[in-house]
């Protein structure tokens, strides 16, 4: 693959950990780098004290990070790492495409979800929004915190442009965060948002005491629900099996320090949505996205049987026990 030069500068949409990580890693390798985050409390704290006490507490940021309030001084720069949370990024697309006057800036989406109401992955919701930006789409098994301490990371880099996903690679990449370039959206964008509603389900499994053979056997169908729902929406299997795929699923539905599978934990403990939310400072994608990818499978004709039980236990539709009683008398059938 030939050399290609980085970014000259890079605007970073969102404050929370996992923006916060990215930003500091541009950073880190010499690019100038603006992050821009709604809290006052967060851009005061990582321009005084080059920490995020909020969201990224006792992990030191580079002094030549800055931060921002002003979305209009993000956009100056030449390209953007979009980390907004899936259900809030359509008006902040709107926001961003009036500041940089419908101009074709290269956007990477970090967010890992589907629009609830539209059904909708982030690049689609992009081109209705914002049709001038260049998509790129960043995925794969990576918890912010492990990025932003610099311990070896490897992520899937989907990108149609391969110029530009390469310029993304040169910004992006470092001995401890290696990217691998595709040019498979979709496959790398469903991955990342399928993940997120199966690890809710790991975790109920851990909360319920159902023991890490169940565990396994879960992560493995699950797997192969998204990976027939991927390729029927047109997505690549080997992408599906790759890092934004079984890699992000792996460590998601893995480890507590996974939102979704901490979420899933209490759930499976007893503790209704509401209780098992009380208190968090961020986003559980999965609670959001297990409708839709529900309503996917049933437009694809895809048997989604434990995305499905996800959906109807957030939803309220059925309680925990309910949904292990019948996922356990479904009939038995082929593996393949």
């Amino acid at each position: 693959m030939k050399s290609t030069s980085a970014f000259t500068s890079i605007g970073v949409i969102g404050g929370g950990a996992w923006g916060t990580a990215l930003a500091s890693l541009c950073a880190s390798n010499g690019i100038p780098t603006t992050i821009w985050a709604r809290e006052p409390e967060v851009v005061k704290a990582i321009n005084a004290r080059h920490e995020n006490t909020e969201y990224l507490a006792d992990v030191p940021l580079p002094k030549a990070l800055k931060a921002t309030e002003s979305l209009g001084m993000a956009i100056e720069n030449e390209a953007i790492l979009f980390v907004v949370p899936a259900q809030f990024s359509r008006p902040t697309f709107a926001e961003l495409r009036a500041l940089a006057g419908e101009n074709a800036l290269p956007v990477a989406l970090c967010s890992k979800g589907i629009e609830r109401d539209t059904g909708l992955l982030m690049t689609e919701v992009l081109s209705a929004v914002w049709p001038e930006a260049i998509p790129a789409v960043l995925s794969g098994p990576s918890f912010a915190r492990d990025v932003a301490m610099g311990l070896p990371t490897a992520v899937t880099l989907a990108s149609a442009d391969e110029t530009i996903g390469q310029k993304w690679m040169a910004t992006i990449g470092a001995p401890h965060f290696r990217p691998y370039l595709t040019d498979d959206l979709t496959g790398a964008e469903l991955g990342g948002a399928v993940k997120n509603v199966l690890a809710i389900a790991a975790g109920v499994v851990a909360g319920r005491g159902m023991g890490e053979s169940a565990r396994a056997a879960l992560i493995a169908r699950g797997f192969a629900e998204f990976q027939k729902l991927g390729v029927a929406l047109g997505a690549q299997a080997q992408t599906m099996a790759g890092l934004s795929g079984l890699g992000d699923l792996i460590l998601t539905a893995s480890s507590p320090q996974s939102r979704n599978m901490s979420l899933g934990i209490e759930l499976g403990k007893g503790k209704s949505l509401d209780e098992a939310l009380a208190g968090r400072n961020s986003v559980s994608e999965g609670v959001a996205t297990a409708g839709a990818i529900h309503a996917l499978a049933e437009k694809a004709g895809i048997d989604a049987p434990i995305c499905s039980a996800v959906a109807e236990l957030v939803s309220g539709r059925r309680t925990v026990d309910e949904i292990i009683a019948a996922l356990l008398a479904r009939p038995f059938t082929t593996e393949a």
